[in-house]
């Protein structure tokens, strides 16, 4: 059997990460919300630097890096109380998530797994003209739940992220 050494496993795990945040990138892109999306694409671009530091053995990246793991942390644990609604926290807020650019839907919410969408027809006079005014039922899985599960998920990388960082070799 073979030896996977601190970097190699770092390695594995910034692939892991890109695959993960590009997934969830894709999904924000769908749902128009551009906080996540800008903050994946700056986490994208970081994991990227990281990636060439551990390869090319760059300590600087792999500082830099590591102090972005904060960041992104931080980040993810606020999207996770924002969909829980921790606090004053609402999840109807078109703020927060959208810059209120346009109005603040997670992908999720009506193509989430077994979700049932019904238009209502007439819209409400308060619903905006552009968009639809609809209702979702049947969800085997609330959307705020998949939101939470792919923050989970991006804390659980940094965490191993983390733990990678600390066995990579140096050298002089």
């Amino acid at each position: 059997m073979g030896y996977c050494s601190g970097r190699c496993t770092l390695i594995f795990i910034c692939g892991m990460q890109l695959v993960c945040v590009l997934e969830r990138q894709i999904f924000d892109f769908l749902g128009y919300q551009w906080a996540p999306i800008l903050a994946n694409f700056v986490h994208i671009i970081i994991v990227i630097l990281g990636l060439f530091g551990t390869i090319q053995y760059r300590p600087r990246y792999i500082t830099g890096y590591a102090v972005w793991l904060v960041l992104w942390v931080t980040w993810n644990v606020f999207v996770i109380c924002f969909y829980l609604e921790a606090g004053d926290l609402s999840k109807e807020t078109d703020l927060i998530l959208t810059f209120n650019i346009s109005m603040h839907r997670s992908w999720w919410m009506e193509n989430g797994p077994g979700c049932t969408v019904t238009s209502v027809t007439p819209a409400p006079d308060w619903a905006p003209e552009d968009h639809r005014y609809i209702t979702v039922s049947g969800c085997l899985l609330e959307y705020q739940y998949i939101e939470v599960a792919h923050s989970s998920l991006q804390i659980v990388l940094a965490g191993c992220t983390t733990f990678a960082m600390l066995t990579v070799e140096h050298r002089s």
